[in-house]
């Protein structure tokens, strides 16, 4: 197996008696692409700005590409670095930002002129190098960024938040263009966002944080489908938290309100009369009988909200209430609220929250 091209070890962060980052591992491969996700105050970004140089870690070491840079500048590491705010120079044409950093490296002018043609192509707005950045908008002026940060070749890409300044629509389309020149240009990119959809859609693998400690390191599916904490489990997605006893260990029996269910996954030597908690997501749930749902629980429609393609219903269990997916259907009338119900699921989908 090839060697990390990054390769974060047992980094710490304090500033003062505030610790932000705790003993934090990861090792990146050549061309991943690895998001950072998690709440504001999570320690994501210090993460990002100790790869970048901009901070000095506390503790721990950090190599790029096989070389220990934990002590470097950041003009010493090759790395291009891309802000939440656009950070264009607004007395500088499009192209004039694009050339920053290869004029600084000394490159010739010739070579300065094909580099940023090569750039204005990449992002898409190859008629723009004479315009300054206020006759720019917004996607267009952090497409610029991006260009402006690429264009001296650097090892690694570093996008701290580049989006979150953007209306939803062009977010979305310019998270696909990030990741469609990432995979073009085959540079190792860390991506750092509080936006869930964002790290899921573009990932190869996402890291989510949580008080300075790293929660989760897996593939959006892992993450979303396996979390391996609460607090994973809690803030990726929608999620149904239900409360049960455990009856039987050995057979995962556990009951919740009236209903006695079995679960697949381990209940973690939990013993009989243990209270333990178990999560559901909203599309693994049916109302009625549904194949390959072994599983079900009883209660009483409270709420039906139609939002198009999908109808999300809630169902009061008794002690809680849990939401659900159903597909819309034009032919098959939404549930009626009061009706009681049987909602199934796969006890494999089951998740036990430690």
């Amino acid at each position: 197996m090839a060697a990390p091209f990054l390769s974060i070890q047992h980094v710490k962060k304090s500033f003062g008696d505030n610790t932000v980052v705790q003993d934090f591992n990861l090792d990146v491969e050549p061309g991943e692409f690895v998001s950072f996700l998690g709440p504001s105050g999570c320690g994501k970004t210090t993460v990002l700005r100790m790869v970048a140089g901009f901070e000095e870690p506390t503790a721990g070491k950090i190599f790029i590409a096989g070389k220990d840079v934990t002590n470097l500048k950041p003009n010493q590491r090759n790395i291009g670095m891309v802000f939440q705010a656009y950070a264009l120079f607004p007395n500088l044409t499009v192209a004039q930002n694009i050339a920053f950093g290869l004029k600084v490296a000394g490159a010739s002018k010739a070579d300065q002129d094909k580099r940023v043609a090569e750039m204005l192509n990449i992002i898409k707005l190859p008629q723009l190098g004479d315009r300054y950045p206020y006759q720019l908008s917004g996607g267009q002026q952090q497409r610029v960024a991006l260009a402006r940060a690429l264009a001296p070749s650097p090892k690694l890409l570093l996008l701290d938040e580049p989006l979150s300044a953007l209306d939803a629509k062009v977010r979305v389309s310019l998270r696909d263009e990030i990741r469609s020149i990432q995979k073009r240009l085959g540079i190792t990119t860390i991506f750092v966002t509080h936006d869930q959809e964002e790290a899921l859609s573009i990932s190869d693998r996402i890291v989510v944080m949580y008080g300075g400690v790293a929660e989760q390191v897996a593939t959006p599916f892992e993450i979303y489908n396996r979390p391996s904490t609460k607090f994973v489990a809690n803030f990726v997605g929608t999620l149904n938290v239900l409360e049960g006893t455990v009856v039987d260990p050995a057979l995962g029996k556990v009951r919740v309100n009236n209903d006695e269910i079995a679960v697949k996954h381990s209940l973690n030597g939990a013993k009989r009369g243990d209270a333990v908690s178990l999560a559901l997501r909203p599309e693994a749930m049916a109302l009625g009988d549904y194949s390959g749902h072994d599983t079900e629980l009883h209660g009483k429609i409270t709420d039906v909200h139609f939002l198009g393609s999908v109808i999300r219903v809630r169902v009061n269990l008794g002690a809680e209430t849990i939401a659900l997916d159903t597909f819309n259907n034009s032919r098959t009338p939404p549930p009626t609220i009061g009706d009681s119900t049987k909602v199934t699921f796969a006890s494999n989908d089951v998740l036990v929250l430690h």
